[in-house]
């Protein structure tokens, strides 16, 4: 996590390392949106696309950066049918975020697919004519519209809604409650599509329920006895045949052996159970025993790893130290001998950090003195190898001086470095200096000739087709006051 006022990486403390602003209420709300994503989640894996829906977009009224958040809020939306939404969250998603983002692949995909992307236009003109159709009041003409629909996008919750509408409101009940599951099938947790099918069932338990009592009527035969009114069954009973009853016995002594089979066969298999049951729970318990063996060995074999990442630290710091002072020692005989170039390069790779006090204490006393005869050796050598035009030795030991003292020898060591960069075409380098010497030494001759070359070098890096080097490249020392002494201006 990060600090939304300065980008510093963040603790576990209430305030910023880095700005020190409070950021106890900041930590909140990215929580908060980070729980609502993995709610959000969480349903729609199990298809609950609405409810996953307004999680996420709870999720992004906290945090609107969450790219994960509103990535996935596009992808719920395609696959719900409703492209046009998916799009606007992923150039949403891409405008924050332009590098990295999966998004940029969500979009490439779309934009690829022309046939996907006329689909897509022919489903939102399709609905739209069906919803012109049923305010006209011609539901044959929308239904036959959504059907349409739904065959080129059968993803289309909203069409799956408005079709089961329609088929309630001709009366088809049962077809509308294959509409329904089919929407089911998409979302889940959809309210509406809920309402629907609970309307669309009640009114099939009601057919039901009154077909029931027809056929109920329908077996009852009445007749009138004086005032009163006798009812009987459609069906009359009579008396069994011998033949009838033979089999009437036959049938008891079959159901009487079932019986019987059924009163001892359970208690067998109840005895097998049981002692299935006892070697199940035996061989649970020696796999439980088993697992906890084997999380000890792991817990172990984690202590190691983590104590041989701690000796493999330790190693690397120690050669860091063995390396610093071996440089130290280097300088120093480097040093005692007049070589101040080896010197001054062996101190570089010097860390202070790695130093003793009294180590430290040598490390000043030779720093001090190498450094300016180090400043000018180097210094001398540059100017010595562009005098000579030879560019590429002049860069090395400039950008040593420049790297070390950028105002060293009152700006001249980065003007050379500046001319030298240029000649050599590293134009973007030579345009960084240049700009260096028109800010830092305004009014001289030097930063007169820099404001020339800047624009002639932006000049050049923003036309297509030119190579770096050209427009004077090729001019001696002393042309256009590359040989200045300090003193001149």
């Amino acid at each position: 996590m990060e600090c939304y006022n300065c980008g510093a990486a963040l603790t576990k403390d209430s305030v910023c390392p880095g700005c020190g602003i409070q950021i106890k209420v900041y930590k909140h709300i990215i929580y908060a949106s980070n729980r609502c994503y993995n709610n959000a989640l969480a349903k729609a894996q199990v298809r609950d696309l609405s409810g996953a829906i307004k999680d996420l977009q709870l999720s992004l009224k906290y945090n609107k950066m969450n790219i994960t958040a509103r990535n996935l809020l596009g992808l719920i939306y395609y696959e719900t049918g409703d492209t046009v939404s998916a799009l606007g969250e992923w150039v949403i998603s891409r405008s924050l975020r332009p590098e990295n983002n999966i998004a940029e692949e969500y979009l490439a995909y779309i934009q690829k697919n022309q046939v996907q992307l006329d689909n897509v236009n022919q489903t939102i003109k399709k609905y739209n004519q069906a919803l012109a159709y049923c305010r006209q009041g011609s539901e044959d003409l929308a239904i036959l519209q959504l059907k349409k629909l739904l065959s080129t996008n059968p993803k289309l919750l909203c069409g799956h809604q408005l079709l089961a509408l329609l088929c309630m409101k001709e009366g088809e009940f049962a077809r509308a409650k294959r509409t329904l599951e089919n929407a089911l099938k998409i979302d889940s947790g959809n309210t509406t599509t809920l309402k629907y099918l609970k309307e669309v069932e009640s009114h099939l338990y009601a057919d039901e329920r009154e077909a029931k009592k027809a056929k109920k009527r329908e077996e009852l035969l009445s007749y009138q006895s004086g005032n009163e009114t006798i009812i009987q069954p459609k069906t009359s009973f009579k008396d069994t045949s011998p033949l009838m009853t033979v089999v009437n016995i036959i049938i008891g002594i079959v159901i009487g052996a079932l019986v019987t089979g059924f009163l001892v066969v359970p208690g067998v298999r109840q005895n097998a159970r049981s002692e299935a049951n006892t070697a199940v729970s035996s061989a649970n318990d020696t796999i439980t025993t088993k697992d906890e063996n084997i999380k000890t060995l792991n817990s172990q074999i984690d202590d190691l790893k983590k104590e041989i990442k701690e000796l493999e630290e330790e190693k690397t710091e120690n050669d860091s130290k063995i390396s610093t002072y071996e440089q130290l020692l280097a300088a120093y005989a480097a040093f005692s001998g007049g070589d101040v170039e080896t010197a001054g390069t062996a101190l570089a790779n010097v860390n202070v950090d790695y130093l003793s006090q009294s180590s430290k204490t040598i490390y000043d006393q030779i720093n001090a003195q190498v450094n300016q005869q180090y400043l000018e050796t180097m210094y001398s050598e540059g100017y010595a190898a562009y005098s000579r035009y030879d560019y590429e030795a002049a860069v090395t030991a400039l950008q040593a001086v420049v790297d070390m003292d950028e105002s060293y020898h009152d700006g001249y060591a980065i003007y050379y470095l500046a001319q030298s960069c240029r000649k050599v075409g590293n134009n973007q380098k030579a345009l960084e200096y240049y700009r260096k010497i028109a800010e830092q030494y305004p009014n001289t001759s030097r930063a007169s000739t820099a404001q020339r070359y800047i624009t002639e070098l932006e000049e050049e890096l923003g036309a297509s087709g030119v190579q770096p080097g050209q427009d004077g490249d090729m001019q001696e020392p002393g042309q256009d006051g590359d040989m200045q002494e300090p003193g001149q201006d």
